[in-house]
């Protein structure tokens, strides 16, 4: 850390000198102009380069079995070019690897390709994408899957059920987009103030992601049970204490939200206490119902069961996020 004494000019103007070193790196001289800006949490970032274009972040992966998860990494760390590059010819299961990558992250698209080397893009905008837009989109899409996850098994409906399925794809690439924004927040103050979130929140609208996208997974294991029951009929009773389930963990998640993004800490306290112990006493209850069923159904609705535990245990994590608004 560089302390520097804070001056006063005669005509009122406070004033502290640049470090040279730096300045000499920035390439300002006499009569160069920077920019000054003030952040939300009160401290000035003096920029020498805010007229010009940001370069371009550039990554070179190597071909090979981890394809897959080296193209995940350097989107997610934010990369706007991402070249695979091999000794010799990029093999016909490499470029599937590639490919199938790339229809899995929003805005990554392959803009040059040849027998030796693949060049992708991220045509993505970041100001453009404010992180609570996105998380609002993707839980949407996760309390539609676990809504018709719990009808498809209600009404014996595979169509409803394959497509519950389907929609997990659309909930990985908003998750793992927003990532790749929170990320460049991070590093980007000027990003932070133009999208309306501060640093310090990103970790929040992480986790809070990662919750979203969970509640997705264990829809689709609910999907998956009801393929596996195709044409067993169960009784009402069991339909019904499912059913009440349902309602329970549906609302909890729907609260939680609700409550992350209006910050309203009595209602993320009043579903942390109270909506928990409603749902205990229902899921003891629901067992119970279960258990009168014969051996070759009851592990599948106990699964279901399970499953609708763990996505209200996903709302209640995401209502302990909520935090007081800043006054």
């Amino acid at each position: 850390m560089d302390l520097r004494k804070v001056q006063k000019a005669s005509s009122g103007t406070f004033f502290v000198c640049l470090p040279k070193g730096w300045a000499e790196r920035s390439g300002i001289n006499r009569g160069s102009v920077v920019s000054v800006s003030e952040r939300v949490d009160g401290r000035l970032v003096i920029d020498a380069k805010y007229g010009t274009e940001r370069a371009p972040e550039v990554a070179v992966v190597k071909p090979g079995p981890l394809l897959y998860r080296e193209i995940m990494g350097k989107y997610l760390l934010g990369y706007d070019v991402i070249r695979v590059e091999g000794k010799e010819r990029i093999s016909v299961e490499d470029r599937g690897r590639v490919k199938e990558t790339v229809s899995r992250l929003v805005g990554l698209e392959i803009v040059e390709e040849d027998y030796m080397r693949i060049v992708m893009q991220c045509l993505l905008e970041p100001s453009s994408f404010p992180p609570e837009k996105i998380l609002r989109r993707e839980y949407s899409i996760a309390a539609g899957m676990h809504r018709d996850a719990v009808s498809a098994l209600v009404d014996g409906d595979v169509h409803l059920a394959r497509n519950v399925v389907a929609r997990d794809d659309e909930v990985n690439r908003l998750y793992f987009l927003l990532v790749r924004i929170l990320r460049t927040v991070i590093q980007n103050p000027g990003l932070s103030e133009k999208l309306g979130i501060l640093p310090i929140d990103c970790l929040d609208y992480r986790l809070a992601a990662s919750l979203v996208e969970s509640i997705g997974d264990q829809s689709v294991l609910v999907a998956q049970k009801a393929l596996g029951l195709e044409g067993t009929e169960l009784k009402k009773d069991v339909l019904g204490a499912v059913t009440k389930l349902h309602g329970f963990a549906f609302d909890a998640h729907e609260k939680a939200l609700r409550a992350l993004f209006d910050r309203d800490v009595a209602l993320a306290e009043s579903l942390r206490v109270e909506g928990r112990k409603r749902f205990v006493s229902v899921f003891q209850e629901v067992e119970g119902v279960v258990g009168s069923l014969s051996g070759e159904v009851a592990p599948h609705v106990l699964a279901v069961v399970s499953f609708l535990g763990r996505i209200f245990d996903a709302g209640v994590d995401i209502a302990d996020l909520v935090m007081p608004k800043i006054s």
